[in-house]
């Protein structure tokens, strides 16, 4: 049940009505939006289809408005609907239809606000991706989160998901991690001369891999030729480092279904297979790009490189795909790897990115329009950077230097439903902050607490409930078969209001890619709670147990049921557990 879809198909039935057969086509669906209007005393629901349609219709929006308002009256479920301003509709529904949809979140569970919008379609999310030259830092928390609350929020409204890690394992950061931690084995070993120059990883995390490996093989490798040992080392850090990182992204409740090798790609011929088919459809030719825009870098020189028309799908320039050298760029493996994706049947890919990759979206979407010949769309996120903060001052975070702040610190210094809930507070293309003293806080200004703390009052209330001898949990059923009419209270009715906003957002979520709504409606969903509880402890006639009063208050008790199952479904979907009781 969602009332504002219904509020859509009343809309349609009344054009069906105001209309004739030939305008009548001209509507489409799609395009009729419905939603909360700002101001509550507007009415319930406000719709501009009136606006939409009118040129269309070559009608002025007012007059279609009007027509429309004259059908929405003779509804059952229509109190009072007017015309504003140019054309705006406000409708305002009897009471009986937000009862109705209390009965529904009950019957429903936490099941409240699924959908089969996504219909089984085959979607993949790629997302994380870090090179494996070290263990994840804070900041690629933020792209895990997005990434796999995105891949939650899809699944709920119908999507069938594959969540994918992009193995970064070929070139020549790969080679500089080989020769890093074959630096550290000599360490070990005894070699007291031992000095990582500039431009290889000096992080401490790698003399644990080349512990791992003197373990395992001893010196051996010290007799080796350069290319042996490079090729061994290569492989023994990638190997280990992912070890890491899955140990990593499991401490955040996160399992990707697949993990995808880019040197697995080269081997195979991917890269040749799919550049193939750009040069069937003439779409590379060798030529010679202009200088980067803005400051010059000293090191730039004009060369001759096999070029892709990107120009041709929307891009700003041309894009190197292969060097001078002919070794391919990293532009050819990634746009064979999501061909690949294409092959095994995603013709709808989601990428979650970091800010430093923010150049890169055009040619990449350009690219995979090319290969699959318009056939599949890329959505990237870009993920903003995080300031991490202790005690008001930043923390440095840099995976060459070795000085930053890793996952596996921030788990365990406030645990993985924070780091979840924190991560979507902004919109993925903006800044975020996380404060280490914040996060801890038990106050309305720390959201995630505010949040976990209405979900827990509500089963404290539940649990405790005394209410005509009778205490403790109530049963589903009984929930649902309360006298729910009896909440006429407006303080009430908006509380209700707000739940029955959930499938909505959800859907809105869903088509938008963006899970920070989510968290967004929580915090607005916990606030309006906060309130009503605080207005009962001012109100005797707001409490939710009312001496005297069994039915008011197995009916209040409903709404608290309700509540506690929205809140249960909206943190599910971002990956966060339902606390029933918060410790100090």
């Amino acid at each position: 049940m969602n009332i504002y879809q219904d509020v859509e198909h009343m809309l349609m039935e009344a054009f069906n009505k105001v209309l004739g057969p030939k305008d009548i086509r001209k509507i489409d669906q799609n395009l009729i939006n419905v939603e909360p209007p700002r101001d509550k005393e507007h009415g319930d629901v406000a719709t501009n289809v009136a606006m939409v349609f009118a040129k269309t219709l070559s009608i002025k929006p007012r007059d279609l408005a009007i027509k429309i308002c004259n059908e929405l009256d003779r509804n059952d479920d229509v109190s009072v609907v007017k015309v504003a301003g140019p054309g705006f509709i406000n409708i305002k529904l009897v009471d009986e239809v937000w009862f109705k949809s209390l009965h529904f979140i009950l019957k429903s569970g936490k099941d409240y606000g699924s959908s089969v919008l996504g219909a089984g379609k085959k979607i993949n999310i790629e997302y994380v991706s870090a090179n494996p030259t070290g263990p994840l830092h804070a900041a690629h928390a933020r792209g895990a989160v997005v990434g796999d609350a995105l891949a939650r929020l899809l699944m709920k409204t119908g999507y069938e998901v594959c969540k994918e890690y992009y193995i970064n394992d070929a070139g020549s950061q790969v080679d500089i991690l080989g020769q890093s931690t074959f630096l550290r084995y000599q360490e070990i070993l005894g070699d007291d001369s031992i000095v990582i120059p500039e431009g290889h990883y000096p992080g401490a995390y790698l003399k644990d891999i080349a512990a791992e490996i003197v373990k395992k093989d001893g010196n051996k490798w010290l007799s080796k030729s350069v290319e042996e040992r490079l090729d061994a080392f290569r492989q023994y850090s990638v190997q280990m480092m992912m070890e890491k990182v899955k140990a990593d992204l499991n401490s955040l409740g996160i399992e990707m279904d697949i993990f995808s090798s880019e040197q697995s790609l080269i081997q195979s011929g991917g890269v040749d297979s799919v550049l193939n088919i750009l040069e069937e459809r003439e779409l590379l030719y060798e030529g010679v790009l202009d200088p980067p825009k803005g400051k010059q870098s000293e090191n730039w020189v004009s060369r001759p490189q096999r070029l892709f028309k990107s120009t041709l799908f929307g891009d700003d320039v041309d894009r190197a795909i292969q060097k001078t050298d002919g070794s391919w760029t990293y532009f050819a493996s990634d746009i064979a790897y999501h061909y690949d994706k294409y092959k095994r049947g995603f013709t709808e890919m989601i990428d979650i990115w970091g800010a430093d990759h923010g150049g890169y979206v055009k040619r990449m979407q350009s690219a995979v329009n090319a290969v699959t010949f318009d056939e599949a769309k890329l959505d990237v996120k870009i993920c903003q950077i995080v300031h991490m903060l202790r005690d008001g001052k930043p923390v440095r975070m840099s995976k060459r230097s070795g000085d930053f702040v890793t996952i596996e610190d921030v788990v365990t210094a406030v645990g993985k439903d924070v780091i979840r809930f924190i991560m979507l507070t902004r919109k993925n293309d903006q800044v975020l902050e996380f404060d280490f003293d914040k996060v801890v806080e038990q106050s309305r200004d720390n959201p995630v607490f505010y949040v976990q703390y209405a979900h827990a009052r509500c089963c404290s209330v539940l649990r405790n409930a005394d209410v005509g001898n009778t205490r403790g949990t109530f049963e589903k059923s009984n929930f649902c078969s309360n006298n729910l009419s009896l909440l006429t209270d407006e303080n009430e009715l908006n509380m209700i209001k707000i739940l029955t906003n959930w499938p909505r957002i959800i859907q809105g979520a869903a088509k938008a890619h963006e899970p920070h709504r989510i968290a967004f409606y929580l915090s607005d969903l916990a606030a309006a709670f906060h309130s009503l509880w605080n207005k009962g402890k001012e109100d005797e006639k707001l409490r939710f147990i009312v001496e005297d009063d069994k039915e008011l208050s197995f009916a209040r008790l409903s709404l608290i049921k309700a509540i506690a199952l929205v809140i249960a479904s909206g943190l599910e979907v971002i990956g966060i557990e339902a606390a029933e009781e918060l410790r100090s």
